[in-house]
């Protein structure tokens, strides 16, 4: 049996034209005779399950909602988005293109989820968030404000990314990570742990930014660096190359590049002997170095 029918109560919405819909019986917290939101044929919405389009929410185009999917406010489902499961999607929210949200997902507010992203699991995407291209958002994560997640990036676990932030590229943000403010997580970059990346720093290339570290102000950390443990990187610093830092201050317009910084230490062969026995590469390079200088 139907359970639910489009009536004569029409609205335009892009040359396309949208029926308003009414329960046939009683489901979910929908009562017989109850007027919802507009469609533009059965194809949008599903007979089976409790999924539901509110009076003023739109479902129309390809877009089609099913399992136990609730549409309400002013939100719209369109384009050749899925939106299935027991997801939300209310207020002015706007799912589209060839999106998906599911599980038990939230999109609300003014938030927008389009091309190809997926949002699922217990992931919420609101205020004026934008998630889209080839994007994941997944687990228990909150993306709000701003924020634009897009390329093939990714969030999840437990993160949370909020007011004018950028995550792009392959860039994946994921544990407890927070990232706000105008920061930026790009490239291949991963930012995860307990990590806090914020005001105006920027982390791309290659970079791993995790474990309780914070990088902060208009710090820089890219290419293949590592920062880990309690390290906090703010202010100008910029911390490029190989570097590994762990529990360590970089501050101010320091400039950090291990490649520089070793080749500034080789040159002080005074300093040999304290450096001796640390690590045995760097050893055998101390041995070449005293050979070819025959001190």
């Amino acid at each position: 049996m139907k359970k639910y029918e489009l009536t004569q109560n029409s609205i335009k919405i892009n040359n396309r034209t949208l029926y308003q819909i009414k329960a046939l019986k009683d489901f979910g917290s929908v009562k017989k005779g109850d007027l919802g939101g507009f469609i533009e044929s059965e194809n949008n919405l599903n007979h089976d399950g409790n999924c539901w389009v509110y009076v003023k929410a739109q479902v129309y185009g390809d877009a089609y909602v099913s399992g136990d999917v609730l549409v309400s406010g002013n939100a719209r489902v369109y384009g050749k988005a899925r939106v299935y499961g027991k997801a939300q999607v209310f207020g002015g929210a706007h799912v589209s293109g060839n999106a998906r949200v599911s599980g038990k997902a939230l999109v609300c507010e003014s938030a927008r989820v389009f091309r190809n992203a997926r949002v699922f699991e217990n992931a919420r995407v609101y205020g004026d968030a934008q998630v889209f291209e080839d994007t994941r958002v997944f687990g228990n994560v909150r993306v709000y404000g701003n924020v634009q997640v897009f390329g093939n990036a990714q969030v999840y676990g437990n993160a949370e990314v909020s007011g004018d932030v950028e995550v792009s590229g392959n860039a994946h943000v994921y544990g407890d990570a927070l990232v706000s403010g105008n920061a930026q997580v790009s490239e291949n970059a991963k930012v995860y742990g307990n990590v806090y990346v914020y005001e105006n720093a920027k982390v791309s290339g290659n970079a791993q930014v995790y474990g309780d570290a914070r990088v902060f102000g208009n710090a820089r950390v890219s290419e293949n660096t590592w920062v880990y443990g309690n390290t906090h990187i703010f202010e100008n610093a910029h911390v490029y190359g190989d570097a590994r830092l762990g529990n360590v201050p970089i501050d101010f317009d320091c400039d950090f590049n291990p490649y520089k910084a070793l080749k500034e230490i080789l040159n002080c062969p005074e300093i040999f002997p304290v450096l001796s026995g640390l690590n045995e590469n760097l050893d055998k390079l101390i041995s070449t170095i005293l050979i070819k200088t025959g001190t």
